[in-house]
C-alpha cells in the first residue's frame, strides 16, 4: 500500500455515496490547470480498544504519517487526533472518536456488539480505514442513535471511510478567497453548511473552513430503504502563524460546526 493507493481508495469509496464531491472538484477543475489539492481527510470512528483512533490511524502511521495534536469536543463527546506527512503533498488526516464511556451502558453494550461482528484480520488490516460498514443497519436503530449523536447514527450507518475531503483554497488559481469560492458553489446550486455562519474561523486564528451540507443517499435498512446525510465537501483558506509558517491544525470550534454538516435537515 501506498499514500497515493490509499488515497484513491478513499476517494472512490468517499465519491460512490457523494457524487456532488466529484462534480464540485470538476468545476474547480475548469478553472485552473493543475490539479485540485487535498487540504485534510476526516474520518469517524468509536473509543473501544479494538477500533480506536489509534487503530484507523496505524494505516497512516505505517505510511509514514505522524501524530500532531489532540482536540477535545467536550459537547459532542468526541476526542480526535490529526496527522501529517514529511510530505507536503500528503494531504493531512482528522481521526475522531466517540467517547463511548461517556454513554449509558445500553448504548455502550450495543455498540460493543457491532463492533464485535467486524473480523479481527479486518481490524488489522492496512485497509480497515475503507473497510465500511461491517453490520446490518435497521432505521428505527438509526433514527435512535440519532436522537443521542448524530456522530453515533452516522458511523452505524457507514462505518470506515472518509467522512469528508477538502479543497485547499491556498492553491486554487482563480479565487483567492473563501468568500469567493462559497459564492461559486452557491451560484452553481450547492448548500452550504451555516450553523455557525457560513464562514468558521477567521485569519486571527489562522484557518477559515465552510462546507456544503452532506448529499443524502438512498440506504437499504433491513426495514426499508430511506435516504439519510451521507458526506459534505470541505473548503479550507489557511494564513500564516507568528512563525510565519502557514498553520496547519485545527480549530475546535470550527471544526465543532463543520461536524454538523452531516445532520438531517
Amino acid at each position: 500500500m501506498t499514500v497515493e493507493k490509499l488515497f484513491d481508495e478513499l476517494w472512490k469509496q468517499y465519491v460512490s455515496i457523494t457524487p456532488q464531491a466529484q462534480e464540485i472538484k470538476d468545476l474547480f477543475l475548469k478553472t485552473q490547470k493543475n490539479d485540485i489539492i487535498n487540504d485534510h481527510i476526516a474520518l469517524r470512528t468509536l473509543g473501544f480498544n479494538e477500533c480506536k483512533i489509534e487503530v484507523l490511524a496505524k494505516n497512516f502511521t505505517d505510511l509514514g504519517y505522524v501524530k500532531q495534536e489532540t482536540y477535545d469536543f467536550k459537547s459532542k463527546k468526541l476526542k480526535a487526533h490529526y496527522y501529517s506527512h514529511n510530505n507536503p503533498k500528503y494531504a493531512k488526516v482528522f481521526i475522531s472518536e466517540l467517547k463511548v464511556y461517556e454513554f449509558d451502558k445500553k448504548i455502550q453494550d450495543f455498540l460493543k456488539t457491532i463492533i464485535d461482528r467486524i473480523p479481527v484480520n479486518t481490524l488489522n488490516s492496512n485497509t480497515l480505514v475503507t473497510s465500511g460498514r461491517h453490520w446490518e443497519v435497521s432505521y428505527e436503530k438509526y433514527k435512535e442513535l440519532y436522537s443521542i449523536s448524530e456522530y453515533l447514527a452516522w458511523f452505524y450507518v457507514y462505518g470506515f471511510r472518509a467522512n469528508h475531503f477538502t479543497v485547499y483554497i491556498n492553491d486554487l488559481e482563480n479565487f483567492n478567497n473563501i468568500e469567493d469560492v462559497n459564492n461559486f458553489l452557491k451560484k452553481n446550486s450547492y448548500e452550504l453548511n451555516t450553523t455557525g455562519g457560513e464562514i468558521k474561523g477567521d485569519s486571527y486564528v489562522c484557518l477559515e473552513q465552510s462546507s456544503t451540507l452532506a448529499e443524502k443517499t438512498n440506504i437499504d435498512f433491513i426495514d426499508g430503504t430511506y435516504s439519510i446525510p451521507s458526506c459534505f465537501y470541505e473548503f479550507a483558506k489557511r494564513y500564516k502563524d507568528s512563525s510565519n509558517k502557514i498553520y496547519d491544525g485545527f480549530v475546535v470550534a470550527s471544526a465543532d460546526k463543520i461536524f454538523e454538516s452531516t445532520n438531517q435537515r
